[in-house]
């Protein structure tokens, strides 16, 4: 890779346009992962109060069941849109200025969400916060990826993963909190109000994390490139892993509770202990998924918790299952949804070059985010749940298995030799 050291700047830049900073050293890369490990925790916290608030909704502001559904649809439909066009915007901006914007972003509209009135205030509010939702994940996962050594990355990445159990943990302790001590009409207005707490996480941004990458004289159109040869295949192939893995999780988060409850008639689903236990399952699997990354690599990793999931659903379909079970399944089930996601900010990241990691990362994940609510919407249409909730698993996390293996392994690649691949898309 040719590179001139420009002193004005301290940064290294390439032929191709793209510099890489100094100071990602030990302590560098510490405070990359607090910052991107915070801003996903904050996120997961300001997501999930909604999800804890819907019945006080329907109640407060007299929403029926289908407009709670739209507004949760259209918060995810915006958020997909915003972890695509942020990471376009910090391939030409940098990352940590792109970070600052998606935090205070969503944190300014969750809290707008406690002023909502309407059924259409709502949708407004959480549409918007739901754009940068998907920007910040996009955007951290890359700033991490860039910053720590290769032989750690995945363990990196996945412990930021891990920040969304965190702050659904969190969510749930400040929900219960609020309507313990609160009329239910004022509690949930104070959870979103709440969100704002995010925003003072930009002062830290601002002072102590640096940029990893900066664009010197950027090119229009850049974000193209990841479709266009030679990086076309790998968009495609990423694309469709990402598809499987979220048309897998949505199915059997959004229908399971309901088929065990409605079906095999549990009760434990809805119990608070069950909650506990289906999150720290979660983040047990974010810590595990993140270490195996690592150690067996990006591919058997993601091959691995695909196989297993696909075997946990077909469990649960077929076997007979008692509360106490349940219970205790609670555990593997939050264990293996949630750790075949830990690697994959690392992954995405290695597959790209400099110049086009934010587009392309945030392009593949939120495709799949996308494409990926089709398995619960086509679940929802079947008589019979059971059936259809095993059929969209097993083929949804096939589809990860044969996206995975067509994708090559990059388990210890330096991200600084890729940048200068930039160079060959020009």
């Amino acid at each position: 890779m040719l590179t001139a050291y420009n002193s004005k700047r301290g940064v290294k830049t390439t032929k191709a346009g793209i510099s890489m900073q100094h100071g990602t050293g030990r302590g560098a890369s510490r405070r990359a992962v607090f910052a991107a490990f915070a801003g996903y925790g904050l996120d997961g916290f300001d997501f999930m109060i909604y999800s804890f608030a819907v019945p006080a909704l329907l109640a407060s502001l007299h929403l029926t069941t289908a407009e709670a559904g739209a507004v949760a649809g259209a918060a995810l439909a915006s958020s997909a849109v915003g972890g695509f066009v942020c990471g376009v915007l910090a391939d030409r901006y940098g990352r940590v200025r792109m970070l600052q914007w998606t935090v205070a972003w969503f944190a300014v509209f969750t809290c707008a969400s406690g002023f909502a009135h309407s059924f259409e205030q709502l949708l407004i509010a959480r549409t918007l916060q739901g754009f940068g939702f998907g920007g910040e994940w996009a955007v951290g996962a890359v700033l991490v990826a860039e910053t720590v050594a290769a032989r750690h990355r995945g363990r990196a990445t996945g412990l930021v993963q891990s920040g969304w159990a965190v702050g659904w943990a969190l969510a749930a302790i400040a929900f219960w909190a609020a309507n313990a001590t609160l009329p239910s009409a004022l509690a949930w207005r104070v959870l979103f109000w709440a969100g704002i707490a995010p925003a003072l996480l930009i002062l830290y941004l601002r002072g102590r994390v640096a940029e990893t990458l900066a664009i010197v004289a950027p090119t229009r159109g850049r974000a193209v490139q990841i479709f266009q040869r030679p990086l076309r295949a790998t968009t495609l192939r990423a694309s469709l892993m990402c598809t499987g893995m979220m048309g897998a999780y949505y199915a059997v988060t959004t229908w399971l509770p309901t088929y065990l409850g409605r079906v095999r008639h549990l009760s434990v689903l809805h119990t608070a202990s069950y909650l506990l236990v289906l999150i720290a399952g979660s983040f047990a699997g974010y810590l595990a998924g993140a270490w195996l990354s690592d150690r067996l690599g990006r591919r058997r990793s993601v091959a691995g918790f695909a196989v297993c999931g696909a075997t946990l659903v077909l469990v649960y379909m077929r076997m007979p299952i008692t509360n106490t079970a349940m219970l205790v399944l609670g555990f593997p089930l939050g264990f293996f949804m949630s750790g075949i996601f830990a690697g994959m900010g690392a992954y995405l990241a290695e597959l790209y070059p400099a110049g086009v990691r934010g587009s392309g990362q945030g392009f593949c994940y939120n495709f799949g985010r996308a494409a990926g609510a089709l398995g619960p919407a086509y679940v929802g249409r079947q008589v019979a749940l059971g059936p259809a909730i095993g059929a969209v698993a097993a083929g949804a996390y096939a589809l990860v298995v044969l996206a995975v293996w067509a994708l090559p392994e990059t388990a210890g690649r330096e991200l600084a030799d890729r940048s200068s691949g930039a160079q060959k898309l020009r």
